[in-house]
């Protein structure tokens, strides 16, 4: 059975019901969010400034690949407890991103590539100065925000399946989703440093 697989790790197989209802919970509150937050912006509270956490998003996405990439090198050697802990190390990280990505966007307005006065909109000038570069931010920034949102769950049931002590599942799933997070992961920081310039 995968169950009797690495003894070292601790197996939680009567969880996996209520563990997957949460898993499916937390990624549609997710989705919601990030959808409200396009919509709808908070006041932030005075004397507040939120404009550091563009670059803590960042620092935690590259944090994020750095314990992901940890992880792949200690599962092909055979050391599963540290292998566990790397992507546990990488799930939290991605856990406080989410929460400083949610309170950025949800009080702060979209910045644009190209807008150099900051005013929320692209004039001639600004978009022709960036007509080169902007089409590859754009397909860096999609394909992050796209992978990221649909990543989600399935990062969580790759965990889930470990937790379970389902090892065979875990490594089917691991080989698609890893490779996936990673570049979420590394495509965070590349985002921010294009748009770093065009922050107020």
């Amino acid at each position: 059975m995968q169950t009797e697989r690495f003894p070292q790790l601790k197996k939680y197989p009567d969880k996996e019901r209520g563990l997957k209802i949460l898993i499916w919970v937390v990624s549609v509150v997710v989705i919601l969010l990030v959808g409200a937050m396009r919509q709808y912006k908070l006041p932030v509270p005075e004397g507040w400034d939120v404009g550091f956490l563009p670059g803590v998003n960042a620092l935690l996405n590259g944090l994020t690949a750095v314990a992901l990439i940890f992880s792949l090198v200690f599962i092909k050697q055979g050391k599963v407890v540290q292998h566990r802990n790397a992507n546990g190390v990488a799930l939290g990280l991605s856990v406080m991103f989410l929460l400083c990505y949610v309170v950025y966007h949800f009080t702060t307005p979209e910045v644009i590539f190209g807008d150099v006065d900051h005013n929320g909109i692209l004039s001639e000038a600004e978009t022709a100065a960036v007509a080169g570069i902007r089409p590859w931010y754009l397909l860096i920034l999609f394909s992050h925000i796209g992978l990221a949102g649909i990543l989600l769950p399935f990062i969580l049931l790759t965990t889930l399946r470990a937790l379970v002590g389902k090892y065979t599942l875990h490594r089917k799933m691991a080989k698609i989703v890893w490779p996936l997070w990673l570049y979420v992961a590394i495509t965070g920081p590349v985002v921010f440093l294009m748009l770093r310039s065009y922050y107020p």
